[in-house]
């Protein structure tokens, strides 16, 4: 049947097309239609696609939006916030952990009234970790000053995501706005979408950017003091005037969404609701859930039962006002909570909703509490079936009989328990004595011998295979080398990325060592305690009926693009000394999130976050080198490794444990091949990274007790191939090799050589 598009639009005044996309892409082409100055980002899914989308859209021209990939979410808010306080339109997208990483400049930027638009993809709170949807990070949200808008589908991410900044720069509100959508749910799933025909028709709605009363720090006639220190009674005042705003927020938002209605037909009032008109009994759900819950109150009205259905637009400020009167003549309504207030009886939104109730004098409606849908557990019709039995029950009783509770959780019975599939490591087994280090008094350095790589296969593997890497992957080859080198039990903790996501998909482990996980960028600080406790424990004596026969090594494991968002707190547990390792395996970008760029990824290496378009050709800056940043914290030992170097790498893991258990922290950095973003065969990861240590790329040394040693020098061999050689390999470089680019091989090309004569140089040159 063919669809009446007139009839569709409606009365709407300005022209419109359809579009067939995800609420990712549709929060990226509201960016970019509104062309925002800047964007500061840090990949986390599921938000990550908005950042993408929008450097795709850059590199055909679509925009010129300034995208600056930063190092951690914490960076992405301040360079967002700084934007902001330099006069022009600033935009952002998060998740979960990330939001809850810039979390304390949240309420910075809103008591300081900058405004801005951030899209929070909504997605579970670690831990433990989980990717999936659910509310719990929006709560957080709650007390941080920013207005915050809901999107139950990609049409609503379009369509907040304009109205979100025209709401932020009106003169009564002029705080950051939060257009929040439910990650996995409407972030990826594609539905059809109206969105403005013309550019030009978006700039008019949104509007000029307001300049009178907005703080400029680019503004040299009139220098500002931005965020200073504020005694009493101005804080109270700064507080109070914020809060008149955000309640400004809320009348201004429904005069923004009357005129946006107007324009496009589409009108979002702060609650929408569902044939309450005359409804006894209700359900309370927010975004993407809220639409499911529609067609469970057709088939309840169909048997004539009054049911009703309630979800808001906007929760801050919340809509109590609005909320009670839709409430007033329903007998029971059920609160479905995305998240848990943990400790408060309910969830954040039924605590509110009771509030609204008391605060109009509502004692008769029930209200039940329900955490439904964490860590994106589907909500199906069924499920909105038995909310409105739970409500029609209360009725029946005239009481609610167990007011709040958890909905879809399974009860746990001991056969269920996880069990030990891989039974503990012989100690002897780990100890082959094959390999032997000694100190030289005189020199201080070590001096070691390893077998050939053969005689240690006996040794057992510290991850057992069953686990869910890609084909060809790197990380574990590299690892596993790695760890033949070490002796004797180890505690390893591992950064997120793909190393620990693909090994520890609970119940089961690819573990046989003790493994411990925390976020992205606390690892090292983590393991520190780890190592403190275990030193301590030994000195009084705790320890020794626990048959530990010797010292752990513990080692920190890092990759996809840990050792930027992790740099501090590992430069930290550096200049502490603690006795511990840490090996980064490279991958050369965020490769766990979706293969985004990272200060490890090379310049003009392509990604999803450096795109080949007509005018970009992949990144645009140089890698970072974290093996010589790690060794200017003076610490005892660097070393560099690659799993086609399979002698020295051993030597090198065997010298990392004797200082490491001796002397203080160690830094390694091996070179992994990743197939799959590296858009090369699965076969030739091995040739892909000894290339790379033979173009120069990636030269094979160690800094021991601060003198630099190259341990393999492929012009000493001859063997040394040109950049070229190893870029063509890759399916993410070859674009660097067409004529059009060749001022930015040459660039690659003249870096790499120039850090190979530096780091010659200091071979030579043992003071430098």
């Amino acid at each position: 049947m063919a669809i009446d598009y007139e009839k569709e639009v409606g009365s709407a005044k300005v022209e419109q097309k359809f579009l067939y996309e995800s609420g990712n892409e549709m929060a990226a082409y509201a960016a970019h239609q509104i062309n925002y100055h800047v964007m500061g980002y840090f990949p986390i899914s599921p938000s990550t696609e908005v950042a993408q989308f929008l450097d795709t859209m850059k590199a055909s021209g679509q925009h010129d939006i300034m995208l600056v990939p930063s190092d951690g979410e914490h960076s992405s808010a301040g360079i967002c916030y700084g934007a902001s306080t330099a006069g022009g339109r600033v935009f952002n997208a998060t998740s979960a952990q990330g939001y809850m990483f810039m979390l304390e400049q949240m309420p910075v930027q809103a008591g300081t009234r900058m405004p801005m638009v951030m899209n929070l993809i909504c997605r579970s709170i670690s831990g433990p970790l989980n990717i999936h949807g659910d509310h719990s990070d929006l709560y957080f949200a709650l007390n941080t000053g920013w207005p915050i808008l809901m999107c139950r589908d990609p049409q609503s991410v379009y369509d907040m995501n304009l109205m979100a900044l025209k709401l932020a720069e009106h003169a009564k509100v002029r705080l950051p706005v939060m257009v929040a959508s439910d990650g996995y749910f409407t972030s990826h799933q594609k539905r059809r979408v109206q969105a403005f025909a013309h550019r030009e028709d978006v700039h008019k709605f949104v509007g000029e950017q307001p300049p009178a009363g907005f703080t400029d720090t680019l503004d040299r006639n009139n220098p500002v003091t931005v965020g200073p220190y504020m005694n009493e009674p101005d804080y109270i005042n700064n507080r109070y005037q914020q809060s008149v705003a955000m309640y400004n927020a809320g009348e201004v938002f429904e005069e923004i969404a009357q005129e946006f209605a107007e324009l496009t037909g589409r009108h979002y009032p702060m609650i929408e609701q569902y044939r309450m008109e005359d409804a006894d009994v209700a359900v309370f759900l927010m975004n993407s859930a809220s639409e499911i819950i529609k067609d469970v109150v057709d088939q309840l009205r169909l048997q004539g039962i009054k049911a009703g259905a309630i979800s808001p637009n906007m929760i801050r400020p919340f809509p109590q006002k609005q909320i009670a009167e839709a409430l007033k003549n329903v007998k029971a309504i059920t609160v479905g909570d995305r998240a848990d207030s943990v400790g408060g009886h309910g969830g954040n939104m039924v605590n509110e909703i009771k509030a609204a109730l008391f605060t109009y004098g509502n004692t008769t409606t029930k209200v039940i509490s329900r955490i439904y849908g964490l860590g994106g557990k589907d909500f199906y019709a069924e499920d909105g079936h038995h909310f409105f039995q739970l409500a029609m029950d209360a009725v029946a009783a005239d009481r609610v009989d167990i007011p709040f509770d958890y909905y879809g959780h399974n009860p746990g019975t001991p056969e269920n328990a996880p069990k030990r599939l891989l039974k503990p490591m012989d100690f002897e087994s780990l100890k082959t004595g094959l390999i032997t280090v000694k100190q030289n008094e005189e020199t201080g350095k070590l001096s070691v011998k390893v077998p050939p790589v053969r005689s240690l296969m006996k040794k057992p593997r510290r991850l057992s295979p069953g686990h869910g890497a890609c084909p060809g992957c790197g990380i574990f080859s590299g690892l596993e080398l790695f760890f033949k080198g070490i002796e004797g039990d180890i505690v390893a903790l591992y950064h997120t990325g793909c190393a620990m996501v693909t090994t520890t998909g609970y119940p089961y482990s690819a573990h046989k060592s003790t493994f411990i996980h925390n976020l992205f960028q606390n690892g090292a600080a983590t393991l520190s305690g780890v190592v403190e406790m275990f030193w301590e424990r030994k000195r009084r004596g705790e320890l020794d009926g626990l048959g530990l026969k010797e010292d752990f090594t513990f080692v920190m494991v890092t990759g996809d693009g840990g050792m930027d968002i992790g740099m501090g707190p590992a430069i930290g547990a550096a200049l502490r000394g603690h006795k511990m390792i840490i090996v980064e395996y490279d991958n050369e970008g965020y490769m766990n999130t979706g293969a985004q760029q990272s200060y490890s990824t090379p310049l003009g290496h392509r990604t999803s976050t450096s795109s080949i378009g007509k005018t970009q050709q992949g990144k645009v800056t140089q890698h970072k080198d974290t093996a010589q940043i790690m060794a200017a914290t003076n610490i005892p030992y660097v070393f560099t490794g690659c799993e086609a170097y399979p002698q020295d790498l051993l030597k090198k893991a065997a010298k990392a444990q004797w200082y490491a258990q001796n002397e203080g922290l160690v830094y390694g950095k091996i070179l992994i091949a990743c197939p799959l973003n590296w858009m090369s065969e699965d076969k030739d990861g091995t040739d892909i990274v000894s290339l790379a240590v033979e173009s120069c790329f990636f030269p094979l040394y160690e800094v021991e007790q601060g003198t630099t040693t190259i341990t393999y020098n492929p012009e000493d061999k001859d063997k040394r191939v040109e950049v070229s050689a190893w870029l063509k390999t890759m399916g993410k470089t070859r674009h660097l090799l067409k004529p059009e680019n060749e001022p930015a091989l040459r660039a690659f090309e003249s870096e790499v050589q120039r850090r190979w004569t530096r780091l010659k140089a200091k071979h030579e040159h043992p003071d430098l």
